[in-house]
């Protein structure tokens, strides 16, 4: 088993070197999904409709996947097939030996010309056709968060792998709010890196501004950026209220009261406010209507 991490196979993708099968295992589930599918960018994206394949284990058998592997690349070096949720395809009951001993067959002697992607969740290690896998394939394991050291090096491979800049105090004062909940530091990093877009480094005043209780108890952002002429700011906070499932009525509410709270002399722009927030209302049920 040759044992690999996150990192260093994004690493093998962007070169286009990458090894002929890889087993990613693991508790983060997103992390998974996430990189078997960038492996669809050693492809040319013109050429990815002929040699990338994507197949899901509960609706593939394996007479499916061994002819998926065994296909050759078409006008490209090499071809790309991802199985998702492996565990469907190799642990199934119904598995036959003649099949077994093809897919073992097949791990213990693949095709140079083809990179297959097994991305499962639990395995069977018992199986034969497992074992080979661990024994062959490249195994990489997303892991989940169990330490503040495990949550800093999250954060940072975020960051590199977005090419992005943020401070020490900034990571430090991000994982003292997410702690090691992977779910919620994934979501508020995201919403982080909306609120800072454009910036040249994200600071601690950034998370502070975003992360934790605190977003949500500051109901006049949005007033206050317009009263200072900051339009960047107010449509920043505005979209950090949409991601956090602010309804537009609430938010109309806050403007209009701090619109009568601060001395504004201008009727025209709450009127102009009033009407945006209506179109904006009026759009979002429109889409709820179509989606039912």
């Amino acid at each position: 088993m040759a044992a690999s991490t996150p990192a260093t196979v994004r690493k093998q993708i962007a070169s286009g070197k990458t090894d002929p099968i890889y087993l990613i295992l693991g508790s983060d589930e997103d992390e998974r999904f996430r990189l078997a599918r960038e492996f669809a960018d050693v492809v040319e994206e013109e050429l990815r409709p002929f040699n990338v394949e994507r197949l899901y284990g509960g609706e593939t058998n394996p007479a499916t996947l061994l002819e998926a592997v065994r296909m050759l690349p078409m006008l490209a070096p090499r071809r790309i097939v991802i199985v998702s949720q492996a565990e469907g395809v190799l642990t199934p009951k119904n598995l036959t030996s003649e099949s077994l001993e093809a897919l073992e067959q097949y791990v213990q002697d693949p095709s140079p010309q083809v990179t297959v992607i097994f991305e499962a969740g639990n395995l069977d290690k018992r199986r034969r056709v497992i074992k080979e896998l661990l024994k062959h394939a490249t195994v990489v394991t997303c892991s989940g968060i169990e330490t503040e050291g495990d949550a800093k090096r999250w954060v940072r491979d975020e960051v590199k792998r977005r090419k992005l800049s943020m401070d020490a105090e900034a990571v430090q004062a991000l994982i003292a709010r997410t702690g090691k909940d992977l779910p919620r530091l994934r979501a508020d990093f995201e919403r982080l890196v909306i609120y800072a877009s454009g910036q040249a480094t994200i600071g601690r005043t950034d998370v502070e501004a975003v992360v934790g209780p605190a977003v949500l108890q500051d109901n006049w952002a949005i007033t206050r950026a317009i009263v200072q002429g900051k339009a960047d700011v107010a449509m920043r906070e505005l979209a950090l209220l949409f991601n956090a499932g602010v309804v537009p009525q609430q938010i109309l509410g806050q403007l209009v009261g701090g619109a009568f709270a601060t001395d504004w002399r201008l009727a025209k722009l709450r009127q102009r406010w009033r009407r945006c927030f209506g179109l904006i209302w009026h759009s979002r049920a429109l889409e709820g209507t179509d989606a039912s």
